[in-house]
Parts: structure tokens; C-alpha cells; sequence
């Protein structure tokens, strides 16, 4: 089988159409060089250059052959940059989950930062709630999660990735809605409340019930639901008001009024991300680099 430095030695001569200026291109003596192309021209079993003049020429055989061994020379060298350029993380594909709710805000900036420092790296997005993904996670369906706290597992990593504070979210016939002043936590006791599920939306269902205890606030539950934007459609055909992280008030759904709420003593939101301590992914670690400063230019 021919090489490629057989092939690159044979471009050098065709394009300089002399062996000793070749040579010199290529770092090295004449001698060596004539042995390559002999070599080649003994494995292909044809004529490629014609020595008879005070120069050389391309035999039709060369002719033919040059073409395609440019094409292989540069298809070398491009494999060696893709492959250090997937060495570096800056090529592949990673699957990120995100929920309902860091779909508003967050996957945004996810996927702007990527965007602009590593456009080579495709990302495939899911869409799941935090106990999925951290199924998906753990059985490698997923690469890096957006996820609410819990996701505790010895196989998993997780760093914060953002915290936010709650709104109230009410019908736009609602008193709180049109009050002066900000509503209370506390301004919710009695009020139909469209509440989270206690399994699919855990770590909301949790937050919220232990922001209800602390302030003695029993409003009351009407409806569960696990997706932020069902619980808006719910608020604004009028059956209850909620509490959603500030990231929802993009939905800006027709009938829904967004107040922040005092009361709460500081209680935030908290998105994290997620992924496999194990996972071997090079474009996966040049992303939570990225993401971990997302304005510091590659």
C-alpha cells in the first residue's frame, strides 16, 4: 500500500516540476525523494512522471492521479484537526434535559453560550421533569441535565446553575392582582391554590409546603399539576392562583397577572445541573467549563 508521504512527495514534483526544488520544499535531499516516487510508481505499476526532458512532466497516469491525491492529502490532514478538535470538546453531541420551567430563561442562555463557544457541539434537547432525567441520566440516555433539587446519587455531579425568586401568579380579576402594594404569602390563606404535584413537580410541591408552614399560610388546593405552564392556563381561566419561579413571567399567558411576593424570607428557586461523574464526553466537560463562565471568550 502507498503512503501518504509517497503521495505527498508526488504532489511536490508534479507542482514544482523538478525533483531537486521538491526536495527543497519538502525539508529534505533528492535521493530520497526519487526512491518515494519510484516506490509508488512500483506499487500503482504505471508511469507517473516523464523524466526524458530537462524537467519533469506529469504522465497521463500522473495526470489522473494527481487530482485524487490532493484530495486524499487533504482529507488527512482535515481528520487530524477533527480529531483533535473532538479531543478539545469542541465537535460532538450531547442530549441536555431541561424542564418545563428552565425552558423559559435558562436553556436560552445554555444554548447562547454554547452557541458562540463551541458551535461545533450539537445539542439534542429533552424535555422531562427532574425524575426522569435523573433516570435518564443514570442509565447514559442523558448527558447534562437542568434539574431541581433532589437528584442525589453517588453516580452524579451537580453544581447550581441558577436561583430565583417566587412570583404570585393570579387572575387578572383577582384582588392581589390590582393592589398597590405587593401581595404577602400570607395574603394566600384560604385562597384556592393550584398546587404542584408531590411526585412529578417534588421539589416545587416541597418548596412551597415547607414556605406554607413556616408562615402559617394554608391556602387551599384546588388542583395539582406538574408543568408550570398548565398551572398558568389554570390561573388564567380563573380557577386559583400559584406561585412560579421568575423564569415563567416569559410565558405571559392572556388572563395572568405576574406580583412579586414579599413574605417569603428569602425563599428562591434553585435550578441545578446534572451529569454523570464517570461520563468520558471531552465536549460535555468544554461545555460546564463554558457554562461556569459563560462571558469568558474560548
Amino acid at each position: 500500500m502507498y503512503s501518504l508521504e509517497q503521495l505527498a512527495g508526488f504532489v511536490a514534483v508534479a507542482e514544482e516540476g523538478h525533483f531537486g526544488r521538491a526536495a527543497t520544499r519538502l525539508n529534505m535531499t533528492q535521493p530520497p525523494l526519487s526512491r518515494r516516487i519510484q516506490a509508488l510508481e512500483q506499487h500503482i505499476g504505471v508511469d507517473l512522471l516523464d523524466r526524458s526532458g530537462r524537467g519533469v512532466r506529469l504522465t497521463a497516469a500522473g495526470q489522473s492521479l494527481l487530482t485524487d491525491a490532493r484530495r486524499i492529502l487533504g482529507l488527512a490532514e482535515r481528520s487530524v484537526h477533527s480529531a483533535r478538535r473532538a479531543m478539545a470538546g469542541q465537535t460532538g453531541t450531547l442530549t441536555l434535559g431541561f424542564t418545563a420551567s428552565s425552558g423559559y430563561v435558562h436553556l436560552e442562555t445554555v444554548l447562547g453560550t454554547a452557541r458562540t463557544r463551541l458551535p461545533g457541539v450539537d445539542l439534542v434537547l429533552r424535555e422531562m421533569v427532574t425524575a426522569a432525567q435523573r433516570a435518564a441520566l443514570l442509565a447514559g440516555d442523558l448527558d447534562v441535565g437542568l434539574v431541581r433539587p433532589p437528584v442525589a446519587a453517588p453516580e452524579l455531579t451537580r453544581r447550581p446553575f441558577a436561583r430565583e425568586p417566587l412570583l404570585a401568579a393570579l387572575p387578572a380579576a383577582h384582588a392581589l392582582a390590582t393592589r398597590p402594594t405587593p401581595p404577602d404569602v400570607r395574603d394566600l390563606d384560604g385562597e384556592p391554590f393550584l398546587m404542584y404535584d408531590p411526585d412529578e413537580a417534588r421539589y416545587f410541591h416541597e418548596l412551597l409546603g415547607r414556605l406554607f408552614h413556616r408562615t402559617g399560610t394554608a391556602p387551599v388546593h384546588v388542583q395539582h399539576a406538574s408543568q408550570v405552564h398548565t398551572l398558568l392556563a389554570l390561573v388564567g381561566a380563573g380557577l386559583g392562583v400559584c406561585l412560579v419561579p421568575e423564569a415563567a413571567r416569559r410565558l405571559g399567558p392572556a388572563g395572568v397577572v405576574f406580583r412579586p411576593l414579599t413574605g417569603t424570607g428569602g425563599v428562591r428557586a434553585e435550578l441545578q445541573l446534572a451529569w454523570r461523574t464517570d461520563h468520558p464526553s471531552p465536549a460535555l466537560r468544554a461545555l460546564l467549563v463554558a457554562l461556569a463562565d459563560p462571558a469568558d471568550p474560548a
